[in-house]
């Protein structure tokens, strides 16, 4: 999401680098328990299988891309996410595959977070018209804490700045390997798709810190919703790339947080782009602005978050850069329910 409580994103940081160093170990030391959030891309179908894991395979050839989002561009390295994605179908089996490797940098490098999933996803025939698929994701969820970056308040001499040892005492690990369960669910059919996925099934404990002798929170679940459709202007042919207009939506919510998009992508030729508004339910959030480029099997696409909320004018904007390869040259497209989302490719 993009108001991630680890380091809040909505907490009005401080123009100095002490200042922002202290907030965040303010807001660490709240979320080292961990109540975290999981980043979401503004571009979140050029990332699916972050989305949900029912997107296994959910293209007619396989597909793999990449993304990297820079967020809060005021602040210093305030949030860099990357993630890297590769999934293909087995038509025999009605079954798609998927690896998803992501990354997230908080607080120019006080706290780093790697994940690594694998994703199964299965395709049930409902009509001719209609089709399910479940999805599986099982992954290996690391963070890791630069505790000697850390500013505390007993540190902070009023004239001196950071200058005093603080009395904190630092944790044994700093480093935690845990597994991680998801699962989702995807309604397709020639003309829309409506999905959603459960994260975090086992609530995996990240925490450095007990909240008491006896409990430590894990990560919260969280739950997606999407869905849109498709707008055919052209189907498109060997000389001509087919164009179309897809509104669509995205709910996420994790613990008390919560974020929707509302918006579309429209592609005409080798040429598309979107707009969204996001929404945070505490306030409004940002306005998404996408353009890209797509030639054969290779698309690239280059967003951008004009801040709204009560940031605007001091976090700066957010840039976020993706990019796709499809492996279908060569292939005949078929028309079958696996494959309704050209968005993707």
């Amino acid at each position: 999401m993009d108001a991630r409580p680890v380091c809040c994103r909505g907490c009005g940081a401080g123009k100095m680098l002490t200042m922002r160093k202290l907030l965040t170990v303010l807001l660490l030391l709240a979320g080292l328990s961990v109540q975290a959030q999981d980043p979401i891309f503004s571009q979140f179908y050029a990332a699916p299988l972050q989305l949900n894991p029912a997107f296994a395979g959910s293209s007619y050839a396989p597909r793999m891309g990449a993304a990297y989002r820079n967020q809060w561009t005021g602040f210093n390295n305030a949030y860099r996410t990357y993630a890297a994605f590769y999934e293909q179908r087995f038509e025999r089996f009605n079954s798609g595959i998927g690896f998803n490797l992501e990354g997230d940098n908080a607080g120019d490098g006080i706290l780093r977070t790697t994940r690594f999933s694998a994703f199964y996803s299965y395709r049930l025939k409902i009509t001719d018209e209609m089709a399910v698929k479940i999805g599986v994701e099982a992954g290996i969820y690391q963070t890791a804490l630069d505790w000697d970056q850390l500013v505390f308040p007993d540190q902070i001499d009023p004239l001196g700045g950071p200058v005093i040892t603080t009395s904190e005492q630092r944790p044994d690990q700093l480093n935690k390997t845990v597994l991680d369960i998801s699962s989702g669910l995807l309604f397709l059919n020639e003309h829309f798709w409506l999905g959603g996925a459960l994260k975090h099934l086992n609530t995996p404990n990240l925490g450095y810190l007990l909240v008491n002798d006896n409990l430590s929170r894990g990560l919260p679940l969280r739950y997606t919703f999407h869905g849109g459709t498709e707008i055919n202007v052209n189907k498109g042919n060997k000389v001509r790339t087919a164009s179309f207009i897809s509104p669509n939506f995205l709910f996420v919510a994790q613990g008390p947080y919560k974020q929707l998009n509302i918006g579309a992508y429209a592609a005409f030729g080798p040429v598309f782009g979107g707009g969204w508004y996001r929404h945070t339910f505490r306030n409004a959030d940002a306005a998404i602005l996408m353009l890209g480029f797509r030639h054969e099997m290779f698309k690239i696409g280059l967003s951008y978050d004009l801040t709204v909320s009560g940031l605007a004018g001091r976090a700066g904007g957010t840039y976020e850069m993706t990019f796709g390869f499809f492996f279908d040259k060569g292939r005949k497209r078929p028309l079958d329910l696996n494959d309704c989302t050209k968005m993707f490719h």
